[in-house]
């Protein structure tokens, strides 16, 4: 019998882009950014240095060094006995993130393997079972059922299934089993 598949973005549901956004950007600005005081802004809002968070995004290693989400790799671990893995980010924007993103999974995912792993520009052909990703703008045009992974800039969207986090994913996630 076929596995059920799930692809998963990375950048704000595997890797803990947010984190290390507000790292950065309070440390080269003096501010006191945080998850919280942000939820509910738009990228754009909530970081108004924005060529600081285009250079950010473009410069080597930052990609690399992102903080890995609580509970992902044990939970991708319990998902992977159950359902066929895809690791789907949308990494082509920024050309320096390709190798640090097979770097980090290596590191962080390795029981994913290489051709599991889609690095992309969009996700509109992706076709699963399920997606869980963090922006309505892939989860809009996913072809199976998609699953919201909540963020600080999709707090007010509501069109989705939505998850908080990695063990509310995996129960979500079993119950179709």
């Amino acid at each position: 019998m076929r596995k059920k598949t799930i692809a998963i973005d990375m950048d704000g549901v595997l890797a803990d882009i947010d984190a290390q956004l507000i790292d950065h950007y309070n440390k080269a600005h003096g501010t006191t950014l945080s998850k919280e005081s942000i939820k509910g802004l738009t990228s754009d809002v909530a970081f108004k240095e924005r060529d600081f968070i285009h250079k950010l995004l473009h410069s080597e290693n930052f990609f690399r060094t992102l903080p890995v989400m609580p509970d992902a790799v044990e939970s991708l671990l319990e998902l992977d006995k159950d359902f066929e893995i895809f690791i789907v980010s949308a990494a082509t924007e920024f050309p320096i993130s390709l190798s640090e993103k097979m770097a980090w999974l290596a590191e962080h995912f390795p029981f994913i393997k290489w051709d599991n792993i889609i690095l992309c520009g969009s996700k509109r052909i992706i076709n699963t079972d399920y997606m869980i990703d963090d922006h309505c703008k892939n989860l809009d045009y996913c072809m199976g059922k998609p699953i919201m992974f909540t963020a600080f800039h999709n707090v007010n969207q509501n069109h989705h299934i939505r998850v908080n986090n990695w063990k509310e994913a995996v129960a979500l996630l079993k119950e179709t089993l």
